[in-house]
């Protein structure tokens, strides 16, 4: 087929709006809202199996009033516990979830294992459950404000041993893996033992941690549990991204 002048101007407008389509679908952020503010925040319970230490954020728990277990809990930062702040959290949490769950998607990986990819910013789905076995590498391309969403349908697993690494954050970055990438969970999230976990976790109902797993991150439940088990969280600083960042608990 004889491709004319005026087809090749329509080719190169379709591929000019397409492109522009998917480079404005790149979310800036997902904004947590106060729930910026925490480390760790669940619906029911948070129970440590064995000892815990979170390094920055809140621990808070509503409407549930059983936080228990080993955690230390490194000042200035506080619990709160069936109270307007833990409360004002989960309302907030809810609010982030249902945005990252309905953004424009980059890419759908249903039924394709995490490990051993190399993703760049972007939005992508999984229709049911997501694994990671071994290492997922999220390369920033030099980008401080870079973004990630993984849409979960229902579960996300990682094996025990199993990584995700930050590559490329860009000269302003600061080096805070984790604190533009979000995993919105529509039912439970499990980590494997020894897991090096980067992102803020926002699970629909819970977030367990099989032993001895590092998180670079926040870990929210909206409606269940958070189960913690020889844990170490460092939480990332709620720096503004794309205009977006940390709010008061007031």
């Amino acid at each position: 087929m004889k491709i004319t002048s005026y087809s090749r101007m329509a080719l190169v407008i379709a591929a000019s709006m397409f492109l522009h389509h998917n480079a404005t679908a790149i979310p800036t952020t997902v904004d947590l809202g106060t729930a910026y503010n925490f480390s760790v925040l669940a619906g029911s319970t948070i129970t440590a199996a064995n000892p815990t230490i979170i390094n920055g954020g809140d621990v808070g728990l509503s409407p549930g009033s059983s936080i228990t277990g080993p955690i230390t809990l490194n000042p200035p930062y506080t619990t709160h516990v069936a109270d307007g702040v833990a409360l004002q959290a989960q309302n907030d949490l809810t609010t982030a979830y249902n945005v990252a769950a309905g953004l424009a998607r980059t890419a759908t990986l249903t039924g394709q294992n995490l490990g051993g990819m190399t993703l760049t910013p972007g939005v992508y789905f999984f229709a049911t459950s997501a694994q990671l076995t071994g290492q997922l590498t999220l390369n920033n391309l030099g980008n401080p404000d870079a973004v990630f969403v993984f849409q979960i349908g229902s579960t996300l697993t990682t094996a025990s041993g199993s990584s995700v690494v930050t590559i490329n954050d860009g000269p302003a970055s600061g080096s805070h893996p984790g604190i533009s990438v979000f995993w919105q969970v529509g039912s439970s999230a499990t980590l494997g033992t020894t897991t090096a976990f980067e992102g803020n976790i926002l699970a629909k109902a819970s977030i367990t941690d099989d032993g001895g797993s590092t998180v670079q991150g926040r870990l929210l439940a909206e409606t269940v549990a958070v189960t913690l088990n020889d844990t170490t969280i460092t939480v990332p600083p709620a720096e503004v991204i794309g205009g977006v960042g940390g709010v008061p608990d007031t």
